[in-house]
């Protein structure tokens, strides 16, 4: 049936195989189409759309796809519809009316949930929320959390969950895809409160790339989660200042990537745990002895990275030590060392451009990367 109008554009949380399969069975284009416009083979798209259409026997994978046919694809007659009498209530045919940002905070709360022994959520056609049951010892069940029927849709629909029992009431459970984006979001909520907060959540949540490192402070050890993918410089180097600048110019980053690359040099010989809480204030700096047997490289790097550090002094070897080498967000940085809030960056754009006046003295302007 043609289109009256446009279809309007799917949410960007739903999958791209769901986005493939209504495009073929609401707006009716043929598989190569489909196919075309993604950039995959066709057998591809055909493997997408059996597999979503074998996931309708699921209740709420079947509302969510139902949903969004009638939602985004409103002109199209939904005659593959598996509409039985009993899941043809009222409250089927509600909009699946949800954003990304409200899918991922409530998927948090439900998939940890979930994530209890013997917990499941529970849902039947004519209620308007579902529920996270967990059964306790002795027999007794204990309800843990309670959420909107749309957002049921969309977790099962990502394949978050999955129905392990279906009849009146409809039992799910949580899938290893919902172990691994529970672990994501759980991953992306500390990040907020690490001092991650101020990168813009478009680009963080499509580049972030989670490392941990074990670093020593005050004698004792601590594990250091980390964005791989990008420094707190990047982050940085991407605000503007009240003229419409970079905050960090482009020589102030490629001066604290360098420390950060000796520094992660330095830690190539067999002594990996070093002890670079001495850098700290309060602590003796430099005084690393050679490594025995071992060439110039981690040897050459621990005696520049001790250098900056050095000639740096305390607070402003702290902050970059903490922020480039440790990969430390700007607020926790702030925090640990007592500062005020917003103020730590100032301070590390200071900090960087006596790094750079240190490399600039000690090996030229245009010094090379290590690496």
């Amino acid at each position: 049936m043609p289109y009256l109008c446009e279809p309007r554009a799917l949410p960007n949380w739903v999958p791209e195989p769901a986005q493939r399969y209504l495009q073929h069975t609401k707006q009716g284009l043929s598989i190569r189409a489909v196919a075309r416009n993604a950039g995959c083979h066709a057998s591809t798209v055909l493997r997408q759309i059996r597999r979503f259409e074998n996931r309708r026997d699921d209740p709420l994978v079947d509302e969510a796809l139902s949903n969004l046919g009638r939602q985004h694809f409103p002109n199209i007659v939904n005659s593959d519809e598996k509409d039985s009498p009993e899941m043809s209530a009222p409250i089927r045919h509600a909009n699946l009316k949800t954003d990304e940002a409200t899918l991922n905070r409530e998927g948090r709360r439900i998939l940890r949930r979930l994530s209890e022994t013997g917990a499941v959520l529970a849902i039947a056609p004519d209620m308007e929320k579902a529920v996270v049951v967990r059964e306790l010892p002795g027999g007794q069940t204990a309800r843990t959390a309670v959420v909107d029927r749309p957002i049921a849709q969309a977790m099962a629909l990502k394949d978050w969950i999955t129905c392990v029992k279906n009849g009146r009431i409809a039992r799910y459970g949580i899938t290893t895809a919902g172990r691994a984006a529970l672990k994501r979001l759980l991953a992306e909520a500390e990040n907020v409160r690490a001092g991650f907060a101020e990168a813009p959540a478009q680009f963080g949540d499509q580049h972030r790339v989670w490392g941990e490192k074990t670093v020593n402070e005050g004698g004792k050890r601590r594990a250091v989660r980390y964005n791989v993918a990008e420094s707190p410089l990047a982050v940085l180097a991407r605000r503007k200042d009240k003229n419409g600048k970079p905050f960090l110019t482009d020589d102030l980053v490629a001066s604290g990537e360098r420390l950060r690359e000796d520094f992660e040099l330095a830690q190539m010989g067999p002594r990996v745990a070093q002890n670079w809480e001495r850098f700290l204030t309060g602590g003796t700096r430099g005084g690393f002895s050679n490594d025995s047997g071992v060439g110039d490289g981690p040897t050459g790097a621990r005696d520049r990275v001790s250098e900056a550090l050095r000639d740096l002094g305390p607070g402003l070897g702290d902050v970059v030590l903490r922020c480039c080498c440790y990969l430390e967000g700007m607020e926790t940085a702030e925090r640990r060392m007592g500062w005020s809030a917003r103020s730590g960056k100032i301070v590390l754009r200071i900090a960087l451009q006596r790094l750079k006046q240190h490399y600039d003295e000690k090996y030229g302007p245009h010094g090379p990367m290590i690496g």
